[in-house]
C-alpha cells in the first residue's frame, strides 16, 4: 500500500517544488512575451546548435536515472536538455519554412530534406539516452511544419512509403531475428519495445493499480487523507491517476473542460494568424500539446502503452513546466505582434 504519509508529506514535497516552478515559468512568461519575436527567429540556428550541443554533453556528463542518461544533475535542479530542444527545434524549422515560403524558385526537394536533416541530429542523440518520448515529439514538430508547408501530396507519399519499408525491416527483426535487432539497437531499447507492443497483454501492477484508484476515486475524491495502492511514478506519468483520487471524477471534468478551453484558444490563434512563422509556432506547439494530453490520460486508463509522457501543466518536472511556460510566452508574444 502507498500509506498516506505518501499523499502528505512525500507528494506535498512534490508540490512546493511545482509551485517554485510555476512561479519561475510565468516569470519566464513575461520575460519572453516582451522580447522581440524576430530576435528569435534571427538566432534560432544558435539556439538550435546549443540544444544539440546540450543533448550531446548529457550523454557523457548527464546523471542516469531510470536507466537514461537525459539529465543534468545542478544540486537544485535536473535539467532535461531534451525538453528545451522542442523550442529551439521549432524555431528553427519556422524560421526554414520562412524561407522556403519567400522563394520565388520554390526547391521542395532541398526543403523537405533540410527539415528532415534538422529534426534526424537531436533524434539521434536523444536516442542514445535513451528517450522514445522526444524523439516522438521532435517528428510531431517536423510533421506540422511539412503539413503547413504545402509541399506537394506525392512527398507525403513518399515518406508513408518509406516508413512502411523502414517500419516493416524494423519489425521483422524485431519478431523474426531478435539477434539481430539486439545486436543493432541493445537489450534495454528491445524490452523497451517489448513493453510498448505487448502493454495489452501484460499483467502491471502499475496499471491494475492505477485502475483500481480510479475506479475508487468516487465524484468528489478522498482528498488528501487516503491510502493509496502502489502506483510508481504518481507525481508524473501518473499523476491523473493520483488528480482523481484526490479530487475525484468532479476534478477531472474540471481538469479536461481546462484543457478544452486551452486547446479552443490555441486552436482559434493558429487560424486568425497569417504570418506563416508565427503560425508554424503555434501550429508545432498544438501537435506537442494534444498530444501530451491524449497519451498521458489513456495510458492512465490502460488504453495505451505507458510511455513515460507527463500531463502538461499537471505532471511533476521542471523541465517540462517551464518548456510550456515559454511556449505559451511565445504564443503570446505573437499574438501580441499580431494585433500590432
Amino acid at each position: 500500500m502507498y500509506q498516506s504519509r505518501f499523499i502528505k508529506e512525500i507528494y506535498i514535497g512534490h508540490f512546493y517544488k511545482q509551485i517554485l516552478w510555476f512561479l519561475i515559468g510565468f516569470g519566464l512568461l513575461f520575460i519572453l512575451k516582451s522580447i522581440k519575436i524576430q530576435f528569435l527567429f534571427r538566432y534560432s540556428f544558435y539556439f538550435y546548435l546549443l540544444g544539440n550541443l546540450l543533448l550531446f554533453l548529457v550523454l557523457f556528463l548527464g546523471s542516469d536515472i531510470n536507466g537514461a542518461k537525459a539529465w543534468f544533475d545542478l544540486k537544485f535542479f535536473h535539467l532535461q536538455p531534451s525538453e528545451f530542444m522542442k523550442i529551439a527545434l521549432l524555431l528553427y524549422l519556422s524560421k526554414i519554412l520562412r524561407e522556403f515560403n519567400a522563394e520565388k524558385n520554390k526547391k521542395e526537394w532541398k526543403f523537405v530534406f533540410k527539415c528532415i536533416f534538422v529534426t534526424a541530429i537531436p533524434s539521434l542523440l536523444v536516442f542514445l539516452e535513451p528517450d522514445t518520448g522526444a524523439i516522438i515529439f521532435y517528428c510531431l514538430l517536423l510533421l506540422s511544419i511539412l503539413l503547413l508547408s504545402k509541399i506537394k501530396k506525392w512527398w507525403f507519399i513518399l515518406a508513408f512509403i518509406g516508413f512502411l519499408i523502414l517500419g516493416s525491416s524494423f519489425f521483422y527483426l524485431y519478431f523474426f531475428k531478435q539477434d539481430l535487432f539486439i545486436s543493432f539497437f541493445g537489450t534495454g531499447f528491445f524490452y523497451r519495445m517489448d513493453r510498448l507492443i505487448h502493454f495489452q497483454d501484460r499483467s502491471s501492477l502499475q496499471l491494475e493499480n492505477a485502475l483500481t484508484t480510479i475506479g475508487n476515486a468516487g465524484f468528489l475524491g478522498h482528498g488528501i487523507q487516503k491510502e493509496l495502492l502502489y502506483v510508481p511514478e504518481f507525481p508524473t506519468d501518473f499523476v491523473f491517476t493520483l488528480f482523481l483520487s484526490i479530487f475525484g471524477f468532479s476534478g477531472g471534468i474540471f481538469l479536461l473542460g481546462s484543457y478544452l478551453i486551452m486547446n479552443y484558444y490555441f486552436l482559434r490563434k493558429c487560424f486568425s494568424l497569417n504570418t506563416i512563422e508565427y503560425k508554424a509556432l503555434i501550429h508545432g506547439f498544438l501537435y506537442l500539446f494534444l498530444f501530451q494530453q491524449i497519451q498521458n490520460i489513456f495510458m492512465n486508463l490502460g488504453l495505451l502503452p505507458i510511455m513515460g509522457i507527463p500531463l502538461p501543466f499537471v505532471s511533476y518536472g521542471g523541465s517540462n513546466m517551464i518548456v510550456y511556460f515559454l511556449f505559451v510566452g511565445l504564443i503570446f508574444n505573437v499574438s501580441k505582434r499580431t494585433k500590432k
